[in-house]
């Protein structure tokens, strides 16, 4: 963020005109200034679009333009058909265990029938050792089958999070190449055009909320125990031509230390020399700009 600032000078007990009182009286006058930001480039590429003009009204998060970022759509593409690739290498394990498991059904059918012929003898023990070997043997195999498909698997999800990982990070880029204002304002100045060649930290195009404008005025030490934050103010702004149109302020931020110390300065009490900053907030009702000159009464 940066606000416009202007060297000010103090001018307390400074009579102005008014169009409602001829003598009103102002406690402190500085400038108005807004929220000011400068929205630059998060990549690099030629702008494609910047469909803006200085003094246009943008709604915040609209887009406003677009850099080229096709060389890196054309990489994501790339990794997406890498990664479908790699998914189709992945093995079902229910599927490729599924004759191993169907040869330990068949083998425990075989045992169960071997034992009930020995219950009558008529078959000899060696048989239902030999089967009880045979599921052994087969079950052994199926546990080495499953933990081998298991690893590959668990390589190619790797491989695959690796690669998703990548194009997250291309899709991120790809979204910065998009211009869009991070809020709702009206275009100051535009820094860019279409075709122009935009880089990382290039400013683009200065916005501010005119609606929401401060008034940066200056009191004395003496007037520090009449301000406080939050406090209401009355704020004359110039119209000109000697004429001041009255407004209701809110004081939202007075400075800790002081801004300057001139040598002399005409004050209520020509003792005190040392000023502070405020900032006063001021809803805009049109008639406010960047840089008008305006002042505060302190309500008693």
């Amino acid at each position: 963020m940066k606000y416009t600032t202007q060297a000010l000078f103090l001018i307390p007990l400074l009579l102005f005109s008014s169009c409602q009182n001829d003598e009103t009286m102002i406690d402190a006058s500085g400038s108005f200034e807004a929220v000011e930001l400068f929205v630059s480039s998060e990549t690099t590429g030629r702008i494609l679009e910047l469909d803006i003009q200085e003094g246009d009204t943008v709604e915040e998060g609209s887009l406003l333009g677009q850099i080229d970022t096709l060389q890196l759509k054309l990489k994501k593409e790339q990794l997406e058909a890498t990664s479908d690739s790699i998914k189709s290498k992945k093995m079902d394990i229910q599927i490729q265990t599924a004759p191993l498991q169907q040869q330990i059904q068949t083998a425990r059918k075989e045992k169960t029938r071997i034992e009930n012929l020995l219950k009558s003898d008529a078959v000899n023990t060696k048989q239902l050792d030999d089967i009880n070997a045979q599921l052994i043997l087969l079950e052994r195999q199926l546990e080495a089958q499953k933990t081998t498909l298991q690893n590959g698997n668990k390589g190619i999800e790797s491989e695959l999070k690796a690669l998703e990982s990548q194009m997250s990070q291309l899709e991120d880029q790809i979204n910065k190449g998009r211009i869009i204002s991070p809020i709702g304002g009206t275009v100051l100045v535009k820094y860019a055009e279409r075709g122009e060649l935009a880089l990382p930290g290039k400013s683009l195009f200065k916005v501010a909320d005119l609606n929401k404008m401060y008034l940066r005025a200056y009191i004395t030490a003496g007037q520090l125990s009449l301000v406080k934050l939050g406090q209401s103010v009355t704020v004359l702004s110039d119209l000109g031509e000697g004429e001041y149109k009255a407004l209701t302020g809110r004081i939202t931020w007075i400075s800790e230390e002081a801004e300057f110390t001139p040598k002399t300065v005409q004050t209520r009490d020509e003792r005190a020399n040392l000023t502070y900053a405020v900032k006063v907030a001021v809803p805009n009702d049109g008639t406010l700009k960047i840089g008008m000159y305006g002042g505060i009464r302190l309500n008693d």
